[in-house]
């Protein structure tokens, strides 16, 4: 089914008008009940720090950091509207396995200032050799600790539980029992996705549309892929963008921020790789078909 492209709206009109939406009837995906002695928190941005070489340190001080756990809202309650509207997006969006919806899904699962880079290129219109822009790394790198830091405190005080748990319906990824085991709210994933898109807009605001467009994707993959709830997605934007505001005030981050401008435009005004076409009018292709719009 081909959708006409059209204006995405603010996250919360749009949880809104998908609850409003759902059928009384309609079949909802189970729900688990939540686990009477939930499971650690997952470790949080663990991947980003190289054997034998030294850690990058995130830019805000804890006084610094926006506590998310104030900032968001608690997730919807058992049979609220929103939580309905979570149940009815997985459930529809299964349908969407084997599409090309579901491999851009599946490579949006990718973290990391390089993978996030690459999953930009259609957008950026090349694909940045991370050797060239060791100044980009650094400053997505260290905020994405930020980020990690930021939604560590929701997930645990929530330890809300995915919505695959308790079900055998299709997701993007390999179930294990550590995915199972971390919390949901709010998505990293999304946190980091929409972050990296402000802080990419920032860098080359004449292609702040395309790149917010490819950053608000990158989070809704984590519903395509079946690994997240809507309403995760969205406190994972308002996660991001909190967090990218108290970096602006910055002084270190500012700094690195134009060090890294001066070098992405270097990279993508130079010889470098244009993306693949054909991947990017795949893209481009399934991208127009809103996968929450149901």
């Amino acid at each position: 089914m081909r959708l006409p492209l059209r204006p995405a709206f603010p996250s919360a009109i749009l949880v809104l008008l998908l609850a409003s939406a759902i059928p009384a009837q309609a079949e909802e995906a189970p729900r688990p009940a939540p686990s009477a002695q939930p499971s650690a928190p997952p470790s949080l941005g663990a991947d980003t720090l190289k054997p034998g070489k030294p850690a990058v340190k995130p830019y805000l001080a804890d006084a610094a950091l926006p506590d998310a756990v104030q900032i968001l809202p608690p997730p919807p309650g058992h049979d609220a509207p929103l939580d309905k509207a979570d149940r009815a997006a997985f459930a529809n969006t299964r349908a969407l396995k084997g599409s090309p919806r579901w491999e851009i899904a599946a490579n949006d699962v990718a973290e990391g200032a390089a993978a996030v880079l690459e999953n930009f290129a259609c957008v950026l219109g090349t694909r940045i050799d991370q050797a060239r822009v060791p100044a980009v790394i650094n400053l997505l790198e260290r905020a994405r600790l930020d980020l990690a830091h930021a939604t560590r405190g929701p997930k645990v005080h929530y330890r809300r539980l995915r919505p695959f748990v308790g079900n055998e319906a299709p997701i993007c990824v390999q179930r294990t029992e550590k995915l199972a085991d971390s919390f949901s709210y709010p998505s990293g994933h999304a946190t980091q996705g929409w972050a990296y898109a402000l802080i990419l807009a920032a860098l080359v605001p004449e292609k702040a549309t395309p790149i917010l467009v490819r950053g608000r994707a990158y989070g809704e993959s984590r519903v395509v892929c079946g690994v997240h709830w809507l309403s995760d997605v969205v406190a994972g934007r308002l996660t991001g963008t909190s967090v990218f505001a108290a970096l602006m005030g910055d002084p270190t981050f500012r700094a690195d921020l134009e060090k890294a401008r001066a070098e992405l435009r270097a990279a993508m005004t130079g010889a470098g790789t244009p993306p693949d076409q054909a991947i990017c009018s795949r893209e481009t292709e399934a991208l127009r078909e809103p996968p929450l719009d149901f």
